[in-house]
């Protein structure tokens, strides 16, 4: 049990908030994927209108409500080890904010990517798509490295 305002309850939350990681970032694997099937899949009514369904019930049931509790929960253990009162040897936990603060800005944009292909607007091209595909593995590779290992 960690010290702080959690007590007994800390392990609990994070419990939680790895499991709702795992959750988002599934999620965030498979959104990025699915843009490029749809994208791809754009000159098919019936099957682009499949690739709109599949996105909105992805966003809804798993993304979006999985972001927010691990926003909840994180913030919440943030806070219990120090975040606020300035403890020292945070730095990692500072830089694994930035890198949750630019998934979730990625989340957003793909989010909106898919509401842009729902309306057959393309602006970004299939090769670009693609490596853009590769940034939630990156994102959850440096969280982890930052959380297990603390470089500083």
């Amino acid at each position: 049990m960690e010290p702080g305002f959690l007590g007994v309850a800390y392990g609990w939350v994070k419990a939680a908030h790895v499991i709702f990681v795992i959750f988002w970032m599934a999620g965030m694997f498979m959104l990025p994927r699915y843009l490029v099937y749809h994208q791809e899949g754009l000159g098919d009514p019936a099957d682009a209108a499949r690739w709109v369904e599949r996105e909105r019930r992805l966003r809804h049931i798993i993304l979006t409500p999985s972001m927010i509790l691990v926003w909840v929960m994180g913030l919440l253990l943030a806070v219990n080890i120090g975040l606020l009162a300035g403890t020292p040897g945070l730095g990692w936990l500072h830089v694994k904010l930035a890198v949750v603060v630019l998934l979730s800005a990625y989340h957003g944009w793909a989010v909106g990517y898919s509401k842009k292909l729902a309306r057959g607007q393309v602006t970004v091209s299939n090769r670009a798509l693609r490596m853009m595909n590769e940034i939630p593995a990156l994102a959850a590779t440096l969280a982890v490295i930052l959380v297990i290992v603390r470089p500083f």
